[in-house]
């Protein structure tokens, strides 16, 4: 599913260039359950950010579903973001007075999906996301921060995207509520077959994963498979 060769970043500010990305190369196969994990400020999220489409690398190539994505247009690559990628954020970035069935609904709306398709979507995602039926129609300033976080993960899921980007998506929960949200996206990946790219700094986080990719000073460190992926099957409604 994907695949980037050499990859670098570099901000340019004036006079001054920053590298933060230095030749980033790895391929991540459909169905793979993949944690970029690293201390802040060694381009994980820049890396994010190229992998979601956001951001275009300084140089490099990156593939995507077999595209090569690295040379597209603004207007192609907001495509690929609307079609082909669901982002579940740190910050949970919900419209607070919407319900929680609208905020799954939006990208539906954005997308021009059919009307008549846009109800039984809404219902599939939150169901995947393992939200509880009788929360669908508060408002998602009235429900945990661990519900919030399931509504962002049934929003990433409502399209069907290819792929989902989980940037930090524990840092703003305790760490019972975090271990549930890593539980529902464990299932995504294991029971629906959902291509997961978890971003983290947290290695307790990251062993939900089944490979690890320790990335440091823009660099890879270590790529390998997670021999103490941590494994949860059921998890409450909290």
């Amino acid at each position: 599913m994907i695949e980037i060769k050499d990859i670098t970043k570099t901000y340019v500010t004036g006079d001054v260039e920053t590298p933060v990305l230095r030749g980033i190369s790895f391929t991540i196969k459909d169905g793979e359950f993949v944690a970029i994990m690293g201390p802040s400020g060694s381009g994980k999220s820049t890396l994010m950010h190229i992998l979601g489409a956001l951001d275009t690398a300084t140089s490099g190539v990156y593939f995507f579903d077999g595209k090569n994505i690295s040379d597209l247009s603004q207007n192609e690559l907001a495509e690929i973001r609307r079609n082909k990628i669901g982002f579940v954020f740190q910050a949970f970035n919900l419209l607070p007075r919407a319900t929680v069935y609208r905020n799954v609904m939006l990208p539906l709306i954005y997308a021009e999906t059919p009307l008549h398709l846009r109800d039984e979507l809404v219902k599939k995602a939150l169901d995947a996301a393992n939200m509880p039926e009788d929360r669908w129609h508060h408002r998602s300033n009235q429900i945990s921060g661990g519900q919030m976080q399931r509504v962002a993960i049934a929003r990433a899921l409502v399209n069907n995207p290819s792929l989902i980007l989980a940037d930090e998506p524990t840092g703003n929960l305790d760490t019972k509520t975090g271990e549930i949200v890593m539980g529902a996206l464990q299932e995504l990946n294991e029971k629906q077959g959902h291509t997961i790219v978890l971003i983290t700094h947290e290695k307790n986080v990251a062993e939900h994963a089944d490979r690890i990719i320790h990335i440091r000073d823009g660099l890879i460190l270590e790529d390998g498979e997670n021999g103490n992926k941590k494994i949860i099957r059921r998890h409450s409604q909290q």
